[in-house]
This record gives structure tokens, sequence and C-alpha cells, in this order.
């Protein structure tokens, strides 16, 4: 109950009980009232009254006819000397038992000086009351404060408050709480001023709601005080109560509190609908009772939006909705573009960055009219505050907050709260934004720097899966990779590099290139990590000062040969891949791994298995073993068993690697997780043919005599004459610039493939003859007749191979 102008409270009369002690017997004297007595100009006692008596013990009687100073136990000096009655004073009385009694009076002249009335109370008494008159006039004063005393019907009796203060009409004496505010809340202030009535106990500082008769749409926050009137036998005579409105106050208090709830929730999230979703949520029910954040849609997808002035279709979409369980109209459904807008005034205040309020017709006038507003208008709004979301030099969107039913309109103050509420909201937007624009970029570049998901080779069929960090929030170095080599071979790689972001899938991108060129001079394992681990250093020496040791990788390569059906492995720091035999038996294949590729100078070792057919080879990164603190070796055994329960052959090998990523990794993991599958084939032995060379230059007819028998068993009569021709070329260089021993060997798949090994390292070049030259044609033969050839080192030894296309019959 505000007030602006004040009028005071009446000074209630003075009514105590004032003990005086009578020679220390205890007993005490009552007083109420003010002392009174009639004085002629003699100073001798006319009148006597009875409180007179309760302030001196002396009866009218006693006093009466005699000079009133035979009671002033010692007269000051000021009015010893006065020469007439003085106005007012101070003086000691003697009280009939004995005591003394400090007084204050005060003198009025009675017919014309011939008598006086003298009024007088204990100086205590007339302290206690001008201090106690000074306070009610102070508390009357001020303009936040309503003071009403109210009787023992609750009518009031006094207050303070104004014209101005309800309905521009004064409160008059006897009016009730229900003719001021609305009679719900009347009731409840009435009960409450009733229990302090009946109890004696006071309420202090007690919070309601209330709404003012005349203005039931508002509401306002009284803070109630209230105790009970006595009178001076103890006896209710009413009660006081003290209104104080603090709903300035309180919605001061919730903007600072939005503030900063703003600040603590919004941005906490790199997503654009979920940041979009938080600072709707927080609007709700704090600042209004519908909130909707629209962007661009270019937001959504990380790219800049657009910058358009005017009406028409802006491009808008809803990105987030509070509280979403809300009845919204069909067209302000979550993702639904938001319709095409007229060229309102306030619609270009809003693009040019100010925050606007739109009343309901202002509204529909933007929208183009009742009809196209009734699809996105919430039901019983009255306001709408519209606030763009600006950061950057961008406008991203715009935040709609709408009230509805008995809510308050909108003020000034809140206006410049949500400008800086959508400021902070816009950063956190447009934060979001840009973070979805990179990892979209990183997310590309991780995706081309990957192979297939799935391969399909004589030598295996794979299936690779990868998750980045956080569910996919963060982008690794982690990859895999299924390598196709000559002689239907097959490598498999597994690696993960050190550190996340775009430098770790660059050194990604250059590892895995060089990972592939050096496959292809078909090293051996424990020498291919060791040229990569040389590369690594190079790449750790090239990086910025202070990057050097955030440049590292661990790897493990694998090899295996179909024909042989053995596996040869090695590892960088890597963990130990995972095999299931075809008899459904799972174990972590012993390793002895070398240092990371970060370390070099250091050997690897290498370690030959045996696959059978359908055996199934697991490789991964250690994301997929380690998981919140966990034992490795527990890691090991989950995927172990993980594996042995969920591959089987009638299940598609990709399928089995998403489910196995899916039961071991977290749904938001902190750590990359790559998992590779292979499960391995084999070149039947009728289809592989080897012989033994002489080392006899008699032994190249006898070699071109056994390719074409066995390619004439094989039905390759169509490739008889290149054979014969790569057969001759091969085994005459391996007899006359190898050493025995030597052998060729013809394997037959989808290519025919044709081998000469010898002991020897000498590495084949091929050259160009001179037409004079006699020899020097013989590789350029092989290179011309063969799809493609090569040559391939191993412990003490070489083969040169070539490959020949095998047509298949229509």
């Amino acid at each position: 109950m505000t007030n602006t102008d004040h009028m005071p409270l009446a000074e209630p009369a003075s009514s105590s009980e004032i003990p005086v002690d009578s020679g220390g017997t205890g007993r005490a004297y009552r007083f109420d009232g003010l002392a009174a007595a009639v004085l002629d100009n003699r100073g001798s006692v006319v009148r006597w009254s009875r409180a007179a008596e309760d302030l001196t013990g002396v009866t009218a009687e006693e006093v009466c006819g005699h000079p009133v100073l035979e009671l002033v136990a010692d007269l000051p000096d000021d009015l010893r000397s006065a020469t007439q009655m003085p106005a007012s004073g101070r003086v000691r009385l003697l009280h009939q038992c004995g005591n003394i009694i400090d007084v204050t009076f005060r003198a009025i002249e009675v017919d014309d000086a011939e008598e006086f009335l003298v009024l007088a109370a204990p100086t205590h008494h007339v302290a206690d009351h001008e201090q106690g008159a000074a306070l009610l006039r102070a508390l009357s004063s001020q303009n936040r404060i309503t003071i009403a005393l109210h009787d023992m019907d609750l009518a009031t009796v006094q207050t303070n408050a104004t014209p101005g203060t309800f309905d521009d009409r004064p409160v008059q004496p006897g009016t009730r709480l229900c003719d001021v505010l609305c009679a719900e809340d009347a009731e409840t202030l009435e009960a409450v001023l009733r229990q302090v009535l009946e109890t004696g106990a006071p309420v202090v500082r007690q919070k309601q709601q209330v709404s003012w008769r005349h203005d039931p749409a508002r509401r306002h926050a009284l803070c109630l005080s209230a105790f009970r009137l006595e009178d001076a036998r103890g006896r209710p005579t009413g009660v006081a109560a003290l209104y104080i409105d603090s709903t300035d106050a309180l919605r001061a208090r919730r903007n600072l509190d939005l503030a900063r709830e703003v600040a603590e929730q919004v941005g906490k999230s790199l997503d654009v609908v979920r940041t979009a979703q938080d600072l709707a949520d927080v609007l709700v029910p704090a600042f209004g009772d519908l909130a909707a954040v629209v962007l661009a849609q270019s937001v959504f997808d990380g790219d800049k939006p657009p910058k358009q002035l005017g009406g028409g279709d802006l491009h808008l979409r809803t990105a987030a909705l509070a509280p979403t369980t809300a009845a919204w109209p069909a067209g302000s459904r979550c993702g639904a573009p938001v319709p095409p807008l007229s060229d309102h005034p306030l619609l270009r205040s809003s693009q040019h960055g100010k925050t606007v309020v739109y009343g309901r017709d202002d509204f529909i006038a933007l929208m183009g009219g009742p009809q196209p507003a009734e699809s996105v208008l919430p039901k019983d709004a009255h306001a709408v505050m519209v606030a763009p979301l600006y950061a950057r030099g961008l406008t991203l969107g715009h935040i709609v907050v709408w009230r509805t039913g008995r809510s308050d309109p909108f003020t000034e103050d809140e206006t410049d709260l949500m400008t800086q509420i959508a400021s902070r909201g816009a950063l956190a937007i447009d934060n979001a934004r840009r973070y979805t624009r990179e990892h979209r970029a990183a997310v590309a570049l991780q995706q081309r720097l990957l192979p297939p998901a799935t391969t399909d080779t004589p030598a295996a069929e794979t299936a690779g899966v990868y998750l980045p960090a956080g569910g996919g929030a963060d982008i690794s170095g982690d990859w895999y990779d299924a390598i196709a080599l000559p002689s239907l071979r097959l490598a498999l790689v597994a690696g993960d590099v050190v550190g996340h972001g775009m430098p770790a899938s660059a050194t990604l991108g250059r590892l895995r290139a060089a990972i592939q060129t050096l496959a292809d001079l078909e090293m051996e394992p424990d020498e291919l990590l060791t040229r990569i681990a040389d590369l690594v250093q190079r790449l750790a020496a090239e990086a910025p000062p202070g990057d050097h040791d955030s440049i590292g990788a661990t790897c493990l390569y694998a090899v295996y040969d179909p024909v042989t059906q053995r596996c040869t492995l090695a590892s960088a720091g890597h963990p130990p891949p995972v095999l299931l035999r075809p008899d459904g038996t799972a174990e972590v294949v012993p390793i002895s791994p070398g240092p990371p590729l970060s370390v070099s100078g250091m050997p690897y070792e290498t370690t030959t298995i045996d696959l059978e057919p359908g055996s199934i080879l697991a490789l991964y990164t250690d994301g997929l073993v380690e998981r919140g603190g966990r034992d490795i070796d527990q890691g090991f055994r989950r995927l172990t068993d993980a594996l042995a329960a969920s591959c089987r052959p009638d299940r598609a090998l990709d399928e089995t690697g998403r489910a196995l990523l899916a039961h071991l990794v977290d749904q938001a993991p902190r750590d990359d997780a790559t998992l590779l599958l292979a499960r391995t084939r084999a070149i039947p032995a009728e289809d592989t043919a080897h012989w033994e060379i002489p080392a006899d230059p008699a032994a190249v007819s006898k070699a071109r005599e056994w390719a074409t028998r066995q390619l004439t068993a094989w039905g390759l009569d169509d490739l008889l004459f290149a054979t014969e021709l790569i057969v001759s070329e091969l085994v005459t260089n391996a007899i006359r610039y190898g050493r025995p021993p030597s052998q060729l060997r013809l394997i037959r798949h989808n290519v025919l493939v044709c081998e000469v090994t010898d002991s020897s390292s000498t590495q084949p070049r091929l050259r160009r003859a001179r037409t004079t030259d006699e020899g020097g044609r013989g590789l350029f033969l092989v290179a011309q007749l063969a799809a493609r050839w090569g040559c391939r080192h191993g412990q003490n030894c070489k083969t040169i191979w070539c490959e020949q296309l095998i047509e298949c019959p229509p």
C-alpha cells in the first residue's frame, strides 16, 4: 500500500500505570491519564482530580484551599522568582508516603487569569509519550509504509494511507480490507490479523501477494507486520498493522537473480538448440508466462545468418519453447518455420537491435491479420516482448516472451533487462554456432581421412566403427585402415594420435598416407613402424615451440596372407588385438609392444600367428578398453567376452561392430573409440601352385611348360601367351641375377598372381633398352603385359610379382 502524501496519525492519549514505592512496602500506586488541578491566582488549590489523588496520594479534601506549594519538595530557582504562574515546567512533588515524584506540568489561564488549569504527569511518562509520538510521526511519513489501526472488528480506525493509494479515494474510518483489496486477498489478510488479535502473537514481515480491488490484474507484494493493541490493563483494543509494498524491491531482486541465472545456466552447452532451450527455460516463469527462441535457419548448421531488413520470409525457425508442456499453437512448434511477416515499424526497430514490446493488436498487424496470427498467437496473450539476438555483428534470431492472463504488462526496466539477457544469450548461441561450424568441418575432415567402413577382399571381410569423444562432440586422431596388398594379402592398421581437434586430424592424415605408401612397398611390420617413428620425430621437430611433446601416436600394424593363413604383426605402444576363433573361443593375442611412435631409435618385434578361415581379428584403440579409471586388464576381459558373445557367422560384421561399440563405450566417452573387425578367409590349396626353380638356364623352358599346364588345368587359356612371357622373363632374371634357392608360385583368384622368389636382396630396376641392346627388356615386358607388378623383400629373400586380371565368364 504505497502512498506519496501522508496524514500523520493522531497521538494517543497517555494511559499508564506508574509504580511508586511507598516506603519500601512494595505497594504500587496506579496512575492513569493526566493529573489535573485548578488553582486560583494566589496558587491555592480550588479543584483536585482523581488522577491528581493517584499521583500524589493526597485527596481533594486534604488539599483544596491549601497552597499547592505545600506539595512541592523543592522549588526550582526559576519558579521561585516567578511573579506569575509559569506556562510549563518541572517540579518535584511529595507523595503522601514520603516519596518524591518528578513531574512535568503545564498551566492554562482560565477566566481572565483568575484561575489556572494545571495538567501534570510523571516526567518519564511525558518523555516516553513524546518519543512515541515522534516515532509514530516518522513511520507515518514513510512513503512506502502504510500504517493502519484496526478495531476489534478489523475495521480501519486510523491510517496514513492517502488519496491515490487506493483507487484515488481516501480511506475513511470504518473501511474494511475487502473495500480496498480483492475479496480473496482481503480474506487472507483478515485471517492473519484476527489471529494476532486472538493470540497476541505478533506477525513480523509476512509476505502476501495481493491485488487492488480496482486493478485486479496487477499483483503486488506486501510485507505485513502486525501486533495487538492493549489498554493499560492489558485488554485488547485492536490491531496495528504495517504494510510495506515490496513489489519494486522484489522485482529488482528478481531481475538480479534472473541475470545471474542466465549467466550460470546459458552457455554451458556448445549445441545451438540446447543453448536456445536453456535460454528459454531460464525466462519462464521468472520473466514471462511463455518464451520462444527463433533462429535463422543457417545458424542451426553453423553458418552466418543473412542480413535482412523489412518483412517477408526471413527464413527463421523456432529453436526452443518454454514450457514445452504448454498448449502451443501449431505454428509455434519446435522446428517450425516462422511465417512471413509484414513490414511493421516495430519489426524494423527490432532488426536494428532494439528490444520492442508488442500489444496484441500490434502483433496481429505484424503477422498480417487475425487469421495468420492465430497459428502462432498463444491463448490469452496480451503482450509480447521481442529482443534481437545480436552478437559479433550478426543478428542470429530473436527471443520472444509472452505474458498471458492476469500477468502484469512489461515495464521499461524489464525491457532494459531483456536487452542485457539477449546480449548474453546471443554470445552463447554464437559460440555454439561457431563450434558447430568448426565441428562440422572437423567431422568432414575426419570422415575424409578414414577409409570406407567396410571392405571385401580375398583375404578378409572388414568393418570399421569410429566414435568420437563426447558422443561426437569432440574429434580426435584415432583411425583404422584396411589396405589391400599384392598377392591377395591384407594390411590391418589401428592407430591413436595424441591430442584432439584439427591438429590431431591433420597428423592422422599424414600418418595414414605414410603408412599406405610404405605398405605398398611391402615392408615388414617392424620395419614399417620404424620408418613411421622417424616420420613422427620429423613432425614433432616441425611443430611450433611448446608443441613438440604433443606430437605422437601409437599404432598396430598387421599383415595377413590368405595363402599361408598367417598373420604377422607389430605394435608401437598400441593395445594388442583380440582373436576370436571359429570355435567361439576368444583371447588377447600375446605380443611384445614396442615404444610409441614418438620414440625413435628403438626396435620393434614382430609376432606371427596362424588364423583359420572364419577367424575374427579385432583391432581397436584404448578408448574401447579404458573406461572410468577401470583396470586395463578388466577392459580386455570385457572386450573379449563381448566379442565372443556378439560375433556370429550369420550376423553382418558392421552390425557386430556397432553393437560392440554401444555395449563397451559410455554414452559420452572422454576418449575416442575405434574398432576394426576382420573376418579372415583362405585361398584354397587347389588355387595355388609351386615349382622349385633349378639353378640351370634350361629351367626357363621347363618353367614355361609347367605354367602352361597349370593354367590349362585352371581353364585360363586366354592368359597362356602373356603368362609364358612373364614366367620366362622372371625366371631368367632369378637364374641370372639372383641366388638359389628360387621358387615360382601361381595364385588364382579374381586375378592371376605370378611370383618368383630368390635369395638375393638386389632390387630389380625397370629401364628402357636401346634398339641395339640385346637385353634389358624383361621387366619392361612384364610391366606391359601385367596389370601391375612390384617387388617385396623378406628376410634374406626378395619376391618379384605381377598380376593379370581374370575375365569373368559371361
